[in-house]
Protein backbone atom coordinates (compact mmCIF):
# COMPACT_ATOMS: atom_id res chain seq x y z
CA UNK A 1 0.00 0.00 0.00
CA UNK A 2 1.57 3.37 -0.99
CA UNK A 3 -0.96 5.30 1.02
CA UNK A 4 1.70 6.11 4.55
CA UNK A 5 0.93 7.17 7.95
CA UNK A 6 3.20 9.13 10.00
CA UNK A 7 4.94 6.72 12.07
CA UNK A 8 5.53 9.08 14.89
CA UNK A 9 1.94 9.75 15.97
CA UNK A 10 0.08 7.28 17.69
CA UNK A 11 -3.75 5.96 16.42
CA UNK A 12 -4.21 6.08 20.25
CA UNK A 13 -3.67 10.02 20.66
CA UNK A 14 -7.83 9.48 19.17
CA UNK A 15 -9.39 9.97 22.32
CA UNK A 16 -12.09 7.10 23.40
CA UNK A 17 -14.81 8.85 25.59
CA UNK A 18 -17.34 6.58 27.81
CA UNK A 19 -20.52 8.91 27.22
CA UNK A 20 -22.58 6.75 29.35
CA UNK A 21 -22.85 8.88 32.19
CA UNK A 22 -24.44 11.82 29.28
CA UNK A 23 -27.05 8.55 28.51
CA UNK A 24 -27.66 7.94 32.23
CA UNK A 25 -28.13 11.87 32.73
CA UNK A 26 -28.42 11.12 36.74
CA UNK A 27 -24.70 12.31 37.79
CA UNK A 28 -24.37 16.00 37.12
CA UNK A 29 -20.58 15.80 38.22
CA UNK A 30 -19.82 12.80 35.57
CA UNK A 31 -21.60 14.37 32.68
CA UNK A 32 -19.47 17.36 33.54
CA UNK A 33 -16.19 15.12 33.46
CA UNK A 34 -17.33 13.61 30.04
CA UNK A 35 -18.16 16.95 28.25
CA UNK A 36 -15.01 18.52 29.33
CA UNK A 37 -13.23 15.19 27.72
CA UNK A 38 -15.25 16.02 24.57
CA UNK A 39 -14.59 20.10 24.79
CA UNK A 40 -10.47 18.69 24.67
CA UNK A 41 -11.16 15.88 21.78
CA UNK A 42 -13.01 18.46 19.53
CA UNK A 43 -9.92 21.55 20.29
CA UNK A 44 -7.09 19.01 19.56
CA UNK A 45 -9.05 16.34 17.04
CA UNK A 46 -12.03 16.88 15.78
CA UNK A 47 -12.37 13.02 16.44
CA UNK A 48 -13.37 10.81 19.32
CA UNK A 49 -14.56 7.23 19.46
CA UNK A 50 -17.64 7.11 21.75
CA UNK A 51 -18.04 3.93 24.55
CA UNK A 52 -20.80 3.71 26.44
CA UNK A 53 -23.33 4.31 23.93
CA UNK A 54 -26.14 2.18 24.71
CA UNK A 55 -26.89 1.39 20.75
CA UNK A 56 -27.82 -2.38 20.72
CA UNK A 57 -25.06 -5.08 19.46
CA UNK A 58 -27.48 -7.31 18.39
CA UNK A 59 -28.59 -4.43 16.42
CA UNK A 60 -25.67 -3.75 14.70
CA UNK A 61 -24.08 -7.41 14.37
CA UNK A 62 -27.65 -7.67 11.98
CA UNK A 63 -27.27 -4.49 9.63
CA UNK A 64 -23.41 -5.64 8.91
CA UNK A 65 -24.83 -9.66 8.05
CA UNK A 66 -27.41 -7.76 5.70
CA UNK A 67 -25.91 -5.09 4.46
CA UNK A 68 -23.17 -7.90 3.07
CA UNK A 69 -25.70 -9.84 1.84
CA UNK A 70 -27.02 -6.89 -0.56
CA UNK A 71 -22.97 -5.78 -1.58
CA UNK A 72 -22.49 -9.95 -2.48
CA UNK A 73 -25.50 -9.33 -5.50
CA UNK A 74 -24.71 -8.67 -8.83
CA UNK A 75 -24.25 -5.11 -9.69
CA UNK A 76 -27.56 -5.40 -12.52
CA UNK A 77 -29.30 -6.35 -9.54
CA UNK A 78 -28.01 -3.77 -6.89
CA UNK A 79 -28.83 -1.11 -9.81
CA UNK A 80 -32.60 -2.16 -9.43
CA UNK A 81 -32.06 0.62 -6.42
CA UNK A 82 -30.02 3.07 -8.19
CA UNK A 83 -29.96 6.87 -7.03
CA UNK A 84 -31.17 7.97 -10.25
CA UNK A 85 -34.49 6.48 -9.32
CA UNK A 86 -35.00 8.72 -6.12
CA UNK A 87 -34.92 12.29 -7.98
CA UNK A 88 -34.18 15.11 -5.78
CA UNK A 89 -34.69 12.30 -2.12
CA UNK A 90 -30.80 11.60 -3.20
CA UNK A 91 -30.99 8.36 -1.80
CA UNK A 92 -30.37 4.53 -3.47
CA UNK A 93 -27.62 2.74 -5.06
CA UNK A 94 -24.49 3.64 -6.33
CA UNK A 95 -22.20 1.63 -8.07
CA UNK A 96 -17.97 1.54 -7.79
CA UNK A 97 -16.62 5.03 -9.17
CA UNK A 98 -19.89 6.63 -8.39
CA UNK A 99 -18.91 9.18 -5.88
CA UNK A 100 -16.68 11.67 -6.49
CA UNK A 101 -13.82 13.80 -3.93
CA UNK A 102 -12.02 16.43 -5.44
CA UNK A 103 -13.29 15.14 -9.07
CA UNK A 104 -11.84 12.05 -8.38
CA UNK A 105 -13.88 8.59 -8.20
CA UNK A 106 -13.80 7.32 -4.46
CA UNK A 107 -13.22 3.44 -5.06
CA UNK A 108 -16.12 2.24 -3.16
CA UNK A 109 -20.16 1.40 -3.35
CA UNK A 110 -22.89 2.52 -1.70
CA UNK A 111 -26.16 3.15 -0.45
CA UNK A 112 -27.34 6.11 0.43
CA UNK A 113 -30.46 6.61 3.27
CA UNK A 114 -32.09 8.90 5.52
CA UNK A 115 -35.09 9.76 7.58
CA UNK A 116 -38.20 7.87 5.38
CA UNK A 117 -41.00 10.17 4.60
CA UNK A 118 -43.92 9.24 2.92
CA UNK A 119 -45.48 10.80 -0.38
CA UNK A 120 -47.87 12.94 1.18
CA UNK A 121 -44.99 14.24 3.63
CA UNK A 122 -45.11 18.03 3.07
CA UNK A 123 -41.61 18.74 3.04
CA UNK A 124 -41.92 15.65 -0.14
CA UNK A 125 -44.98 17.21 -1.97
CA UNK A 126 -43.18 20.54 -1.90
CA UNK A 127 -40.20 18.48 -3.63
CA UNK A 128 -37.71 19.70 -0.95
CA UNK A 129 -34.27 18.19 -1.84
CA UNK A 130 -33.04 15.12 -0.12
CA UNK A 131 -36.46 14.52 1.77
CA UNK A 132 -38.11 11.56 0.85
CA UNK A 133 -38.76 8.09 0.72
CA UNK A 134 -35.72 5.46 0.72
CA UNK A 135 -34.95 2.62 -1.78
CA UNK A 136 -34.82 -0.52 0.50
CA UNK A 137 -33.30 -3.64 -1.18
CA UNK A 138 -35.87 -6.26 -0.77
CA UNK A 139 -33.66 -8.26 1.67
CA UNK A 140 -35.94 -9.51 4.12
CA UNK A 141 -35.72 -7.78 7.46
CA UNK A 142 -33.31 -5.29 5.99
CA UNK A 143 -35.56 -2.23 5.73
CA UNK A 144 -36.73 -2.64 9.41
CA UNK A 145 -32.98 -2.80 10.72
CA UNK A 146 -31.79 0.13 8.72
CA UNK A 147 -34.94 1.93 10.50
CA UNK A 148 -33.81 0.83 13.62
CA UNK A 149 -30.55 1.56 13.60
CA UNK A 150 -31.28 4.97 11.90
CA UNK A 151 -33.71 5.79 15.07
CA UNK A 152 -31.12 4.54 17.31
CA UNK A 153 -27.58 6.46 16.65
CA UNK A 154 -30.39 9.55 16.13
CA UNK A 155 -31.29 9.24 19.60
CA UNK A 156 -27.32 9.17 20.53
CA UNK A 157 -27.27 11.70 18.49
CA UNK A 158 -28.65 13.93 20.14
CA UNK A 159 -27.30 12.85 23.51
CA UNK A 160 -24.31 13.89 21.99
CA UNK A 161 -24.76 17.42 21.03
CA UNK A 162 -26.29 17.72 24.94
CA UNK A 163 -22.65 16.82 25.36
CA UNK A 164 -21.25 19.21 23.07
CA UNK A 165 -23.49 21.84 24.17
CA UNK A 166 -22.06 21.56 27.65
CA UNK A 167 -18.56 21.07 26.77
CA UNK A 168 -19.07 24.66 25.30
CA UNK A 169 -20.64 26.15 28.56
CA UNK A 170 -24.16 26.41 26.60
CA UNK A 171 -27.48 24.96 27.93
CA UNK A 172 -27.37 21.22 27.14
CA UNK A 173 -30.71 21.93 24.84
CA UNK A 174 -28.83 25.27 22.77
CA UNK A 175 -28.56 22.76 19.73
CA UNK A 176 -32.17 21.10 19.99
CA UNK A 177 -34.11 24.50 20.21
CA UNK A 178 -32.04 26.11 17.23
CA UNK A 179 -31.16 23.33 14.86
CA UNK A 180 -31.72 20.00 16.03
CA UNK A 181 -35.10 19.47 16.72
CA UNK A 182 -36.07 17.95 13.48
CA UNK A 183 -32.26 17.09 12.19
CA UNK A 184 -31.58 16.29 9.02
CA UNK A 185 -30.21 13.03 9.07
CA UNK A 186 -28.32 11.22 5.99
CA UNK A 187 -27.33 7.70 6.66
CA UNK A 188 -24.71 5.89 4.39
CA UNK A 189 -23.89 2.16 4.38
CA UNK A 190 -20.24 1.83 1.97
CA UNK A 191 -18.73 -1.37 0.94
CA UNK A 192 -14.69 -0.81 -0.16
CA UNK A 193 -14.12 -3.85 -1.96
CA UNK A 194 -10.94 -5.68 -1.75
CA UNK A 195 -10.44 -5.84 -5.79
CA UNK A 196 -7.99 -3.84 -8.34
CA UNK A 197 -9.04 -0.75 -10.05
CA UNK A 198 -9.61 -0.25 -13.56
CA UNK A 199 -6.75 1.04 -15.47
CA UNK A 200 -8.94 3.80 -17.22
CA UNK A 201 -10.17 5.26 -13.32
CA UNK A 202 -8.15 7.61 -11.99
CA UNK A 203 -8.38 6.64 -8.09
CA UNK A 204 -6.14 7.15 -5.38
CA UNK A 205 -8.20 6.52 -2.34
CA UNK A 206 -11.27 4.63 -0.87
CA UNK A 207 -12.27 8.29 -0.23
CA UNK A 208 -10.01 10.74 -1.02
CA UNK A 209 -9.26 13.69 1.74
CA UNK A 210 -12.24 15.55 2.18
CA UNK A 211 -14.38 17.21 5.56
CA UNK A 212 -18.11 16.60 6.63
CA UNK A 213 -20.63 18.92 6.03
CA UNK A 214 -22.92 19.67 9.08
CA UNK A 215 -23.11 19.42 12.62
CA UNK A 216 -21.48 15.67 14.19
CA UNK A 217 -20.41 12.31 12.18
CA UNK A 218 -21.04 8.85 13.83
CA UNK A 219 -19.58 6.25 11.98
CA UNK A 220 -19.79 2.41 12.75
CA UNK A 221 -16.42 0.64 11.47
CA UNK A 222 -16.04 -2.98 10.88
CA UNK A 223 -12.77 -4.48 12.09
CA UNK A 224 -10.85 -3.58 9.04
CA UNK A 225 -10.15 -0.17 9.67
CA UNK A 226 -8.95 2.07 6.59
CA UNK A 227 -10.28 5.41 7.77
CA UNK A 228 -7.26 8.16 8.84
CA UNK A 229 -7.30 11.62 10.29
CA UNK A 230 -5.70 14.72 9.44
CA UNK A 231 -3.25 15.62 12.54
CA UNK A 232 -0.71 18.24 13.33
CA UNK A 233 1.80 16.14 13.17
CA UNK A 234 0.73 13.96 11.02
CA UNK A 235 -2.16 11.45 9.06
CA UNK A 236 -2.97 8.88 11.83
CA UNK A 237 -5.24 6.00 11.49
CA UNK A 238 -8.48 5.79 13.58
CA UNK A 239 -7.85 1.60 13.79
CA UNK A 240 -10.88 0.12 14.85
CA UNK A 241 -11.90 -0.54 18.44
CA UNK A 242 -14.97 -2.84 19.04
CA UNK A 243 -17.57 -1.41 20.58
CA UNK A 244 -17.25 2.07 19.44
CA UNK A 245 -18.32 4.50 17.38
CA UNK A 246 -15.97 7.18 16.12
CA UNK A 247 -17.09 10.41 15.67
CA UNK A 248 -16.18 13.62 14.17
CA UNK A 249 -17.51 17.17 13.81
CA UNK A 250 -18.56 18.95 10.59
CA UNK A 251 -17.96 22.59 8.49
CA UNK A 252 -21.38 24.00 10.48
CA UNK A 253 -19.92 22.98 13.90
CA UNK A 254 -16.74 24.91 13.00
CA UNK A 255 -18.45 27.49 11.54
CA UNK A 256 -21.35 28.43 14.69
CA UNK A 257 -18.16 27.76 16.97
CA UNK A 258 -15.85 30.69 14.98
CA UNK A 259 -13.00 27.93 14.16
CA UNK A 260 -12.99 27.09 18.67
CA UNK A 261 -13.10 23.55 17.41
CA UNK A 262 -12.34 22.52 13.53
CA UNK A 263 -14.20 20.64 11.05
CA UNK A 264 -11.14 17.80 10.87
CA UNK A 265 -10.04 16.35 7.49
CA UNK A 266 -9.85 12.64 7.05
CA UNK A 267 -9.71 9.76 4.41
CA UNK A 268 -9.84 6.19 3.58
CA UNK A 269 -7.51 4.26 2.28
CA UNK A 270 -8.38 1.56 -0.64
CA UNK A 271 -8.96 -1.79 0.95
CA UNK A 272 -6.38 -4.48 -0.34
CA UNK A 273 -7.26 -7.01 3.33
CA UNK A 274 -8.53 -9.29 0.93
CA UNK A 275 -12.19 -8.82 2.71
CA UNK A 276 -15.14 -6.52 1.80
CA UNK A 277 -14.87 -3.73 4.22
CA UNK A 278 -18.11 -2.22 5.06
CA UNK A 279 -18.58 1.31 7.23
CA UNK A 280 -21.24 2.80 7.96
CA UNK A 281 -21.61 6.63 8.42
CA UNK A 282 -24.57 8.38 10.24
CA UNK A 283 -24.44 12.56 9.64
CA UNK A 284 -26.65 14.23 12.26
CA UNK A 285 -27.07 17.67 10.71
CA UNK A 286 -28.75 21.11 10.98
CA UNK A 287 -32.43 21.10 9.60
CA UNK A 288 -32.45 21.53 6.11
CA UNK A 289 -34.31 24.93 6.90
CA UNK A 290 -32.35 26.26 10.11
CA UNK A 291 -30.02 29.46 9.45
CA UNK A 292 -26.65 28.85 10.90
CA UNK A 293 -25.11 31.69 13.46
CA UNK A 294 -21.92 32.18 15.17
CA UNK A 295 -22.32 31.10 18.95
CA UNK A 296 -22.08 34.50 20.88
CA UNK A 297 -19.79 34.73 23.82
CA UNK A 298 -16.93 31.79 22.67
CA UNK A 299 -13.10 32.48 22.56
CA UNK A 300 -12.29 34.02 19.83
CA UNK A 301 -9.93 32.81 17.05
CA UNK A 302 -7.73 35.31 15.56
CA UNK A 303 -7.83 34.03 12.55
CA UNK A 304 -10.59 31.83 11.45
CA UNK A 305 -10.30 30.92 8.01
CA UNK A 306 -8.21 28.18 7.28
CA UNK A 307 -9.05 28.01 3.56
CA UNK A 308 -5.41 28.16 2.46
CA UNK A 309 -4.75 24.96 4.52
CA UNK A 310 -8.69 23.44 3.52
CA UNK A 311 -8.56 20.39 1.04
CA UNK A 312 -10.98 22.31 -0.75
CA UNK A 313 -9.58 26.09 -0.05
CA UNK A 314 -12.95 27.01 0.96
CA UNK A 315 -13.71 29.56 3.51
CA UNK A 316 -16.10 27.82 5.85
CA UNK A 317 -16.46 30.77 8.07
CA UNK A 318 -17.72 32.94 4.85
CA UNK A 319 -21.20 31.27 4.83
CA UNK A 320 -24.11 32.81 5.63
CA UNK A 321 -27.67 31.23 5.32
CA UNK A 322 -29.44 27.73 5.38
CA UNK A 323 -27.92 24.75 6.32
CA UNK A 324 -29.71 23.58 2.84
CA UNK A 325 -27.76 25.79 0.52
CA UNK A 326 -24.42 24.74 2.16
CA UNK A 327 -25.30 21.07 1.39
CA UNK A 328 -26.55 21.46 -1.71
CA UNK A 329 -23.75 23.26 -3.27
CA UNK A 330 -21.88 20.02 -1.95
CA UNK A 331 -23.98 17.34 -3.32
CA UNK A 332 -23.47 18.99 -6.75
CA UNK A 333 -19.91 18.16 -7.04
CA UNK A 334 -20.08 14.86 -5.02
CA UNK A 335 -22.38 13.30 -7.70
CA UNK A 336 -22.69 15.86 -10.76
CA UNK A 337 -24.49 13.71 -12.95
CA UNK A 338 -27.08 13.59 -10.23
CA UNK A 339 -27.14 17.67 -9.79
CA UNK A 340 -29.97 18.89 -12.35
CA UNK A 341 -32.17 15.87 -10.29
CA UNK A 342 -31.28 17.45 -6.92
CA UNK A 343 -31.10 21.18 -7.77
Amino acid sequence: MTQSVSSDVSSRSLPVIDVGALIAADNAKAMQTVAEQIRDACRVHGFFYVSGHGVDGELIERLDLLSRRFFALDEQKKMRWRMALAGRAWRGYFPLGGELTSGRPDWKEGLYLGTELAEDHPLVLAATPVHGRNLFPDIPGFRDTILQYMNAVTALGHVLMQGIASSLALPPAYFYERYTADPLILFRIFNYPSQDVPGDLDVQWGVGEHTDYGLLTILLQDQIGGLQVKTPGGWVDATPIPGTFICNIGDMLERMTGGWYRSTAHRVVRNTSGTDRLSFPLFFDPNYFAEVHPIDGLPQVPDPDDSASRWDQANVHAFNGKYGDYLLNKVSKVFPQLKQDVL
